[in-house]
């Protein structure tokens, strides 16, 4: 089969192309990144968002079979916001049908909420709905958080908790969390565009962490002796943009610490990853975190490859 990847030249996109190339089947990617390096030669062809110009992006998709779309933004920003994404998902999506793309994955997030007031959760409720009103055949996945050696959480706070003798958590750091390894969302992103019938598949890893244990896991892992508090989140946001000046990054946003303390990056669901985040930190103890990660920089250096952690 033909599949478009979108960002295959970025993070989870990347590991999703792999998948597919491995399995014998052709890529194409609609991609931002059009000067970053291809890792995959000329096996996977590169073609340009367009989204300003559909007929384009209809042409490019011409001849795909199915498209997996991992195309958003993290946080709002002058350079690009949610709504922004939403709009251009949208042009994606309709561009995919009329190009006559059979079935379309689509990543999405848990516990998304159309009432929400959170852009990023909101955002992808609307795109939910989009995609079931296309009457296209479609797969919605619903992870959390990922992480991989590309990752930016779990290796920022690494960094963090080798740089300073206490670390904050937000609140009680009670709220829950499913991480899920990118390679294993790469997986069920392969298995379900090869698919038929709509669903939609909570995509979580098998071990649930409340905030603060994930950042207590971490740290043991990296045999630190760090104390880990809970913070008023409003001081807690100051002290991660003071942070974020320093590496000239979002470190995090009032919304993300919101959606994290609403609970909405848990359910109560079955585990679709095997990957163990808490094996995987000893695996990756001696290279975690010993330098930072910038989404900022990610998003707005569109030639550099990104880093393996």
């Amino acid at each position: 089969m033909k599949i478009a990847v979108t960002g295959a030249f970025g993070y989870s996109g990347r590991y999703i192309a792999k998948r597919l190339l491995d399995a014998g089947h052709g890529v194409i990617t609609p991609t931002n990144s059009l000067r970053r390096e291809n890792p995959f030669g000329g096996r996977v062809q590169a073609f340009p968002f367009d989204f300003d110009q559909p007929d384009r992006l209809r042409a490019s998709l011409a001849g795909v079979d199915g498209l997996i779309n991992t195309y958003w933004v993290r946080f709002d920003h002058r350079l690009f916001t949610h709504r922004a994404a939403v709009e251009n998902t949208k042009v994606l999506f309709k561009a995919a049908k009329e190009a006559g793309v059979r079935r379309i994955v689509h990543v999405s997030i848990t516990n998304p909420d159309i009432d929400s007031a959170l852009p990023y959760f909101r955002g992808k409720a609307e795109l939910e709905a989009e995609l079931a009103s296309l009457g296209l055949s479609y797969c919605v996945l619903r992870p959390t958080v990922l992480f991989g050696k590309e990752d930016v959480l779990v290796n920022n706070m690494a960094w963090a908790l080798r740089r300073f003798p206490v670390f904050g958590v937000f609140g009680s750091g009670d709220y829950r969390l499913q991480p899920i390894h990118v390679d294993d969302l790469a997986s069920a992103a392969v298995e379900k565009v090869l698919g038929s019938g709509s669903e939609i598949v909570n995509a979580i890893g098998p071990e649930t962490f409340t905030y603060r244990g994930l950042v207590e896991t971490v740290r043991n892992a990296l045999g630190l002796k760090r104390l880990v508090i809970g913070v008023p989140p409003v001081l807690g946001y100051w002290a991660c943009a003071l942070v974020g000046m320093l590496v000239d990054d979002v470190v995090v946003t009032q919304e993300e610490i919101q959606g994290l303390m609403e609970g909405r990056l848990y359910v109560d669901a079955p585990a679709l990853g095997k990957t163990k985040l808490s094996e995987w930190i000893v695996q990756h103890r001696d290279t975690l975190g010993l330098r930072y990660t910038s989404e900022l920089a990610r998003r707005t250096d569109r030639v550099s490859s990104y880093r393996s952690n």
